[in-house]
């Protein structure tokens, strides 16, 4: 009992430590990649802290069963390295009274990675999408960072404006250039406004401008001097739907509509839990070390089986979406593999420190043969 106590405090105490590291990592790195995107005008800047948070639920899941996996591995192998082992064997314990406490720790990760598998993360993805989706439909001028040239959403026009209101409807010191069936048109005025029409479409309004027409085209350089001028900046938008694709799609809608697509998006939220508890059995016979060895080569085999089973998992959730495999074949052989992958290992290591092992029954003869050959 007390061994059990000890040595939850220990793993959660690792498993803390752990989770913040690769949290810390994750957040960083989305950090990173969605500040590029707002920079590069493909997401709003005042929404990148709501992608960071929808990024650190869509792979919390997955930094979740890393934690559990990486936690027990060290605890295991602290132990051997230690030789604290050495005192567990040499009191008549065996490996295998690790698995109850170490399933005791298992349970709460595993339900809260199945939580957010089946619920929190296609919740997450689908807020994602509509929050890019919202911004790419918004209007052009909207999206325009006053001082910062800014290409248009159908990709054939450039604005620069020089400031804007705070509601974006009004603009001033502006420049358009647009390029459509190979002509070249330029577009300066001093100020302009947003106004919508009666189906709805967006027009920027310009009043005190001028535009160049042909501009790439020296000899043919036509010159309009505008009082007011119209540029269709967005069309009527259609209903936000948000992301439609299967990983996006509530677990009860997925069952709902068994296609190819929603039975692989199934197969892979069956798994993770299912993956994580296995990965945390698995580090037990696998943190296995020699006390005067290191104990970096354990965690680089760790961090392979990981990416395998993970990899594997992708494999079987590609063929059933190219219907190669059924959901019910795929669910259960990689996980069988590895449940009897666990149960080999942990044989092993039994037989290891069992007197019924090869070397232990060795050195017992040798022993009662010098003990017989002695002088008495």
């Amino acid at each position: 009992m007390i061994f059990q106590r000890a040595l939850r405090r220990e793993l959660v105490s690792t498993a803390g430590a752990v989770f913040t590291t690769l949290f810390t990592i994750t957040i960083t790195v989305m950090l990173i990649k969605i500040l590029g995107q707002a920079a590069g005008g493909k997401v709003s800047s005042q929404d990148v802290i709501a992608l960071i948070g929808f990024a650190a639920l869509k792979y919390l899941s997955i930094i979740l069963i890393l934690t559990g996996f990486i936690s027990v591995l060290v605890v295991v192998t602290r132990s051997y390295q230690d030789s604290e082992m050495v005192v567990w064997f040499a009191s008549g314990l065996s490996l295998s009274r690790w698995i109850k406490p170490v399933l005791w720790f298992a349970l709460p990760i595993v339900v809260v990675t199945s939580l957010l598998s089946f619920i929190v993360t296609p919740w997450a993805n689908q807020q994602s999408a509509e929050y890019r989706e919202r911004y790419e439909k918004r209007e052009d001028i909207a999206r325009i960072s006053p001082g910062k040239f800014q290409e248009s959403s159908s990709s054939d026009r450039v604005f620069f404006v020089e400031g804007t209101s705070n509601d974006a409807t009004h603009v001033r010191n502006i420049f358009v250039n647009t390029v459509r069936n190979g002509q070249d048109s330029l577009v300066v005025a001093k100020e302009g406004t947003v106004v919508v029409d009666e189906r709805g479409d967006k027009f920027l309004v310009m009043d005190q401008g001028r535009r160049y027409d042909n501009v790439t085209v020296g000899e043919d350089l036509r010159l309009t001097i505008f009082d007011r001028y119209g540029v269709l900046v967005a069309r009527q938008s259609a209903t936000l739907v948000g992301d439609l694709s299967a990983s996006a799609l509530p677990t009860l809608a997925l069952l709902a509509d068994m296609n190819r697509f929603n039975r692989a998006e199934l197969l892979w939220r069956l798994s993770l839990p299912v993956m994580g508890l296995l990965l945390m059995l698995l580090a037990i016979p696998l943190g296995f070390v020699n006390p005067r060895g290191g104990r970096s080569a354990n965690l680089l085999i760790a961090l392979l089986v990981f990416i395998i089973y993970s990899n594997m998992v992708s494999v079987f959730q590609t063929a059933v979406q190219q219907q190669r495999l059924s959901l019910g074949l795929a669910a259960w052989p990689l996980h069988l593999t590895a449940a009897m992958l666990i149960v080999l290992l942990f044989s092993w290591r039994l037989f290891v420190n069992s007197h019924w092992h090869p070397a232990t029954v060795w050195g017992g003869f040798k022993r009662a043969w010098l003990f017989r050959k002695a002088p008495q």
